[in-house]
């Protein structure tokens, strides 16, 4: 677990928990725009990714394993003594929703970027049906980081990423449609804390009228959905990824506000 201090008197700290396969690395420039925003961030790697990957092809970690991990980033974050927003992205996204009723941690805001509730990309048809048999077996996800953003910049910085792979056992597979599943099918709606919810109108990873349509239901005080135009899936890595943090930011600073906080 790491820890970035804001470069002047913070307001708030910001537990990041990133998507499947990738890793903290992906997420430095979004870590200083929110350090120069006056926020401390607490980040990591899931069980299994980064430069755990190293000499171990296939993700196979229980799921359970990433929500503790999720709980030990905000167990770090609770020391600042400042109000905690969480920003999980992805599969960290769809993590975070699952596990929000159970923190014992008192946080003020949440931003969901992307949730996987129902992929789009998907292994072929043949290997969901082998996913279904009692013999361990790898699965190759496949998704490729040009289907993630559109930013060249990006693509050409992590092309050649030794820690990132897609090949998943198929326990790991069948858990996370259990876990989609659980979340789409639930009739309990998240904590009415404030949430900001940003899907990518292009996105090739993840359903975006499923991610709407859960939203719809949720019982919520307040909230924000914005679908961005021609974006891929990875929307903080996107050309437009200046005025998408902003829209962040503003996000966060409302909530401050409205909390007693001059921002």
């Amino acid at each position: 677990m790491w820890k970035w201090e804001a470069e002047e008197k913070p307001k708030a700290v910001i537990v990041i928990v990133h998507s499947a396969y990738e890793h903290h690395r992906r997420y430095a420039w979004l870590i200083e725009k929110f350090r120069s925003s006056n926020c401390h961030i607490v980040m990591g790697d899931l069980p299994g990714h980064g430069e755990q990957t190293r000499g171990k092809k296939i993700h196979n970690e229980s799921f359970e394993q990433y929500k503790e991990y999720i709980t030990l980033a905000l167990q770090v974050a609770v020391t600042y003594n400042l109000p905690i927003f969480i920003l999980g992205h992805g599969l960290g996204a769809t993590l975070l929703i699952k596990v929000l009723h159970k923190l014992q941690i008192e946080y003020a805001g949440v931003i969901l970027t992307s949730p996987w509730l129902q992929l789009k990309k998907q292994p072929s048809k043949w290997t969901n049906a082998l996913a279904k048999l009692p013999v361990q077996q790898k699965i190759n996800h496949d998704i490729q980081l040009k289907e993630l953003t559109r930013n060249y910049d990006i693509y050409q910085q992590f092309i050649d990423d030794p820690t990132y792979h897609t090949i998943v056992s198929n326990d790991w597979y069948i858990e996370l449609q259990l876990l989609m599943k659980s979340i789409l099918q639930s009739t309990e709606s998240v904590p009415n804390v404030p949430v900001l919810l940003m899907t990518a109108e292009r996105d090739k990873i993840a359903d975006i009228t499923s991610t709407a349509a859960w939203f719809k239901k949720q019982e919520l005080s307040e909230y924000q959905y914005k679908s961005w135009k021609n974006c891929f899936h990875d929307l903080h890595q996107e050309p437009e990824r200046e005025e998408i943090f902003e829209y962040s930011h503003a996000f966060i600073n409302n909530v401050l506000r409205s909390i007693g906080y001059i921002v």
